[in-house]
């Protein structure tokens, strides 16, 4: 770990290609630049899953942590490269006093050359990301719901100020369970007339698979809380019974189907890392997601 204080985002970017140098390897092996903005409770968690995402995608950290305030305009920096904790390159920059306000000139000497860029906000998503002075810089832009107090206003934030490109962690939750009920709806199967969905209280994911599900289905689709974890079951109404995908321990299901025996599917509940790996193997922008966020609401 190297330590800068009182520096400059060109100063970090060359402590960076110097430890490159002293290693005997360059940056051309990055695949991006991943940008996250966030604050002193988010910074760690968020931090150490890019890292971990970074065994398969090699790229450039670089995380901002704004800290405003009564604060002279100062940058400290902290810098990893390779070594333990990855192929990727780390740098953890705190901003203080009036230089909070200015994260974009602070983060342009860091940007990878000639490769995409990807903005995360572990919390706190601006209400428009692609006009943000990070998110301007972004070919693909991360958002986390979940972690909202309200997650149905943070959900309409979301509509609100959609643009290609953008996606949100609690769509990427999803990916699991919208593959299991695609395999089950691809089977021959009665006409469902209705879908229930269990899941805790005030869950982003639910509320977005209740929206996926009604798009899909054009049938009523409800909620009901449950003590959870996440989502914990969905089951359609037909005329010959109920078909069940039911995970109460977070990792595998049971699907139940009239006329059928029980079956277990895996069904797991994925780290920040997980998800971060897979919203970055696409740059381009998640369609679905797009059409899902646009009729998302609270009925």
């Amino acid at each position: 770990m190297i330590r800068l204080e009182n520096t400059s985002g060109g100063a970090v970017a060359a402590a960076i290609a110097s430890e490159r140098h002293h290693m005997g390897s360059s940056a051309t092996g990055m695949v991006l630049t991943l940008l996250i903005l966030t604050d002193e409770e988010y910074q760690a968690d968020a931090t150490a899953a890019a890292v971990a995402a970074a065994r398969q995608h090699p790229m450039r950290i670089v995380t901002i942590i704004p800290r405003h305030g009564k604060h002279e305009p100062r940058l400290d920096a902290d810098i990893a490269v390779g070594g333990d904790d990855g192929p990727g390159e780390v740098a953890v920059l705190r901003l203080r006093g009036d230089l909070a306000g200015h994260a974009n000139s602070v983060a342009i000497p860091l940007l990878l050359t000639d490769t995409p860029v990807v903005a995360f906000w572990p919390e706190g998503a601006p209400d428009v990301p692609v006009d943000d002075p990070i998110g301007r810089h972004a070919q693909r832009r991360i958002s986390d719901a979940s972690t909202a107090e309200d997650v149905m206003r943070e959900l309409e934030r979301r509509k609100a100020g959609y643009r290609p490109g953008d996606t949100d962690l609690s769509w990427t939750r999803l990916t699991p369970w919208r593959s299991v009920l695609a395999a089950v709806l691809d089977q021959p199967t009665p006409a469902i007339t209705g879908v229930t969905i269990g899941a805790e209280e005030s869950n982003a994911s639910a509320i977005l698979l209740r929206t996926w599900l009604q798009r899909c289905l054009k049938v009523p689709v409800s909620l009901e809380t449950t003590e959870g974890p996440g989502v914990t079951d969905v089951r359609m109404t037909t005329a010959d019974g109920e078909i069940r995908v039911n995970r109460t321990d977070g990792t595998t299901a049971v699907l139940s189907r009239p006329g059928s025996p029980d079956s277990r599917v895996s069904l797991p509940r994925r780290d920040l890392a997980e998800l971060l790996a897979e919203e970055l193997r696409r740059l381009d922008p998640d369609e679905v997601y797009g059409e899902v966020i646009s009729r998302v609401s609270s009925t």
